[in-house]
């Protein structure tokens, strides 16, 4: 499995980062799924070499901006590169914000096949992945993701025990921090709970 962090700022940015998105990769079988889509995560795709044209799957945690706001703009760039279809697939209510906001930019209407599935906290499929689905401690319905024993992605939430005994026995936990290290927020880890690595936009991983 190849993880690539596409985005790893803040919702209160800093110029050097972009929000949150993570592609995931199994090389042997060319599966490929977006974890989030947050502010700026459609410029890195061409970036990374992985391309907007092959992203046809999207994953999302939760539906704070800073998550979820590039997905019309990837919806729109795959309809101009001439795809066919697009998948989002998130905690429940990700149905009604993909209504929401085409409702706003009506003229997106049915330009792509655009299938939409809600998950929780269990065990399902996506883009050929086997995924399970964890709820967090955020401020909103929130989902972290497991990738067998190699790679779980938190999304935001606070630190607890719970979410690390799901996380425990991987190989890989990327715990979003969402905020820079001087704000004090509830729901949302610190940098100062624990033993922290950082992970730089456009960096690789491989499981």
């Amino acid at each position: 499995m190849r993880v690539t962090f596409l985005g790893t700022g803040s919702a209160m940015p800093t110029g050097e980062r972009y929000q949150a998105g993570i592609v995931v990769e199994d090389e042997t079988s060319d599966r490929r799924l977006l974890v989030d889509c947050g502010s700026g995560v459609l410029q890195r795709l061409p970036q990374s070499g992985v391309g907007y044209e092959n992203v046809s799957t999207v994953l999302v945690t939760h539906h704070h901006l800073d998550h979820v706001a590039d997905l019309l703009p990837l919806l729109k760039a795959r309809w101009l590169a001439g795809e066919e279809h697009l998948e989002v697939v998130g905690p429940s209510g990700t149905k009604a914000l993909l209504d929401d906001l085409l409702d706003v930019h009506d003229y997106l209407q049915d330009r792509v096949d655009l299938r939409v599935r809600e998950v929780g906290a269990h065990e399902f499929e996506v883009s050929g992945f086997d995924v399970e689905g964890f709820e967090t401690r955020h401020s909103m319905p929130c989902l972290a993701y497991r990738f067998g024993d190699q790679f779980t992605f938190s999304g935001d939430s606070e630190a607890f025990e719970g979410l690390a005994n799901f996380a425990d026995g991987c190989e890989v936990l990327a715990h979003d921090c969402s905020f820079p290290d001087e704000v004090d927020v509830d729901n949302h880890p610190s940098v100062y709970d624990g033993d922290v690595g950082f992970a730089d936009d456009l960096r690789t991983i491989e499981l």
